[in-house]
């Protein structure tokens, strides 16, 4: 029986392996495309949402990166202060007096608090045709917005559109670099490589666009999601909305420096993707069409491969301490080797594309599966 097992197994690995693998170079064909530019007849207004708390010692560098934004249409800021106790409002307020289009506002109490509760504070409290949201410490590139709208007004059926996030201390130390390199492959990569396979496109939680009929008859954000973007992506895409991918839009963000608050971070991510794959699970609308993609994702994501990664450490350390392990002919150090090659090659990809390929960057990606990696299994678990 042990036998059988690992027979199936193995199976779900060499799927996984070449679902991934297909992956890689499907988003590094659509990475390559030159996405269209030209002006638009006519520019919806935007609403640029940045929900804040304590970010003082950022808001003034976003701020002045907001100020930047080139957009030919009506172009609002809405900094969404959520009873900050630092010196948020005075530099916010000191931006409002200096630019006509940045406004401050103050979020009262809420009954349910965190991001979603601010977001739909913000929408309650303005009108515009889009709606777009950055974090408070990011510094999007000025053409940003103008990018995210030409993609959704050009693509039939979209809600809205997503951009590439990327890390503006990626030089700091190794652990940022991993930050950064993770980022390349997965959210460009990975984002890139769904969107061209199955017109799947998944929000982030900033530098993305949303039409404001489109969250209205998704009702909104939901308040007890950790990981509204991911919660509202599949809600998005129950309703039939594309959301493209747009890799040149970007927005640069200030990353964790120190293990302890990327594992704090990550591990209210990883509570808030779990709660949607609890959600998912009973919700039937959200395994209909593209929207399978995304619940599927969930599913390999946070179940599957947690077992694979789980059984993979599990039966290193029995054949280190000499354990009898059952005899199969498939070489496993074949398929263990397989997965790493894999694994190296989306990074290394991503490098390329990204024109980051420095010997530091090569020498992290070699060991990022054997460290960055199994951060997750301990992450999900004290999720």
């Amino acid at each position: 029986m042990n036998v059988y097992v690992l027979m199936i197994i193995m199976a779900f690995f060499w799927f996984m392996l070449l679902y991934y693998s297909v992956l890689t170079i499907a988003g590094v064909y659509r990475r390559l495309k030159q996405l269209d530019d030209s002006p638009l007849e006519h520019y919806p207004s935007v609403a640029v949402l940045v929900p804040c708390y304590n970010e003082g010692l950022v808001i003034k560098q976003t701020l002045e990166a907001l100020s930047q934004l080139k957009y030919p249409g009506e172009l609002n800021i809405y900094i969404l202060d959520d009873q900050s106790t630092d010196n948020t409002r005075q530099i916010a307020r000191a931006f409002q007096v200096r630019f006509s289009n940045i406004h401050y506002l103050y979020v009262p109490e809420m009954e349910i608090k965190g991001k979603s509760s601010v977001l739909n504070y913000g929408l309650q409290s303005t009108t515009s045709d889009y709606f777009c949201v950055f974090d408070g410490d990011n510094q999007p590139e000025p053409e940003s917005v103008f990018r995210l709208v030409h993609a959704a007004e050009r693509t039939k059926k979209a809600g809205g559109a997503v951009g590439y996030v990327k890390t503006i201390n990626a030089e700091a130390n190794i652990l940022t670099r991993m930050i950064a390199l993770e980022f390349q492959v997965f959210q460009l990569l990975m984002q890139s490589g769904r969107y061209q396979l199955f017109k799947v496109g998944a929000l982030a939680g900033t530098n993305m666009l949303l039409r404001r009929d489109v969250i209205e008859e998704a009702g909104g954000y939901d308040p007890k999601a950790l990981a509204e973007d991911a919660e509202l992506t599949v809600r998005v895409a129950s309703l039939g909305y594309l959301l493209p991918v747009v890799h040149h839009a970007r927005t640069w963000e200030q990353e964790p420096e120190q293990l302890k608050t990327l594992i704090r971070q990550r591990t209210r991510w990883l509570t808030g993707n779990l709660y949607l794959l609890e959600k998912s699970l009973y919700t039937f609308k959200f395994w209909k069409g593209r929207t399978f993609v995304h619940s599927m994702q969930h599913i390999l994501t946070y179940f599957v491969f947690i077992l694979f990664l789980a059984f993979s450490n599990v039966w290193f350390v029995l054949g280190l301490i000499g354990y009898p392990l059952p005899s199969v002919n498939t070489p496993l150090l074949l398929l263990w080797f397989l997965s790493y090659v894999v694994y190296s090659a989306q990074i290394a990809s991503a490098m390329v594309l990204e024109e980051s390929l420095s010997p530091k960057n090569v020498g992290v990606g070699v060991i990022m599966y054997f460290t960055y990696a199994q951060l997750f299994l301990i992450m999900l678990f004290k999720s």
